[in-house]
């Protein structure tokens, strides 16, 4: 699998299980990328939502996708602190210059203080009657949420202390570099 380069500007691409697109972020950056994981940064992006409509990102964020685990984080960095929006979906692939993934409807809601809280479990439960996951997707995606919380709870990943420094500031030194091309 090709992977996205260090400073390249990529979109993300979110489906669902039956493959229709579910939204698109116009542009995010590569601040890090491994054949496993891949770490990126956007601020006031383009999102498009799979009706057409269009709304700008309000704040910087820092996401962090992997091909191997269930689930994908984005850190928003707000005025009172860092919150975590935390997709469960398929592992990533990239694409035709752009990360690629299955949005499985569940979330997890992370606030400041790490506490939080499991989101749309009806409109999982809806998809996943509608659009037939099977038994063995299923099981995955809570065997994932579980991991999920226990990175949460052991302040792991992108849940770090310091994880937010490091890759503020390397996003800072890209737009910088990039300015001056």
């Amino acid at each position: 699998m090709a992977i996205p380069t260090e400073g390249e500007i990529v979109q993300i691409h979110s489906y669902k299980h039956n493959g229709r697109i579910h939204r698109v972020w116009q542009e995010t950056m590569v601040l890090k990328s491994t054949p496993k994981m891949m770490i990126g940064a956007n601020d006031r992006t383009l999102v498009t939502e799979s009706d057409g409509r269009t709304w700008l990102t309000r704040e910087p964020s820092i996401t962090y996708f992997h091909t191997e685990l269930w689930f994908n984080i984005i850190c928003m960095l707000r005025e009172d602190g860092v919150y975590y929006y935390c997709n469960i979906s398929s592992p990533y692939v990239f694409d035709h210059n752009s990360i690629k993934y299955i949005d499985y409807d569940l979330d997890v809601k992370v606030f400041p203080d790490m506490t939080y809280t499991v989101l749309d479990e009806d409109e999982y439960e809806q998809h996943r009657l509608e659009m037939d996951y099977p038994l063995v997707i299923d099981e995955i995606l809570k065997a994932n949420i579980k991991k999920l919380i226990g990175w949460i709870k052991q302040r792991r990943g992108p849940f770090a202390a310091d994880f937010i420094k490091v890759w503020t500031k390397r996003y800072e030194l890209q737009k910088e570099i990039k300015n001056q091309q």
